[in-house]
């Protein structure tokens, strides 16, 4: 999984981390908010991916 996302995906991910462990080192109830935040995004992203490969004919690839 790691080898598709290449140097830029891996440091937004490094961030990511990061920023949430900084959150969380202050508050741990708005770092769980920013977290369920980000994961429904990356939720509505691949929904959209999903339908946009769909609309393309590419069924079964993502």
């Amino acid at each position: 999984m790691f080898g598709k996302l290449g140097r830029t995906g891996l440091a937004g991910i490094l961030l990511l981390v990061g920023g949430l462990a900084l959150v969380a080192t202050e508050n741990a109830i708005i770092a769980g908010g920013i977290a369920l935040v980000l994961v429904g995004l990356l939720l509505v992203a691949r929904g959209l991916i999903g339908t946009m490969m769909t609309a393309f004919g590419m069924d079964g690839m993502f």
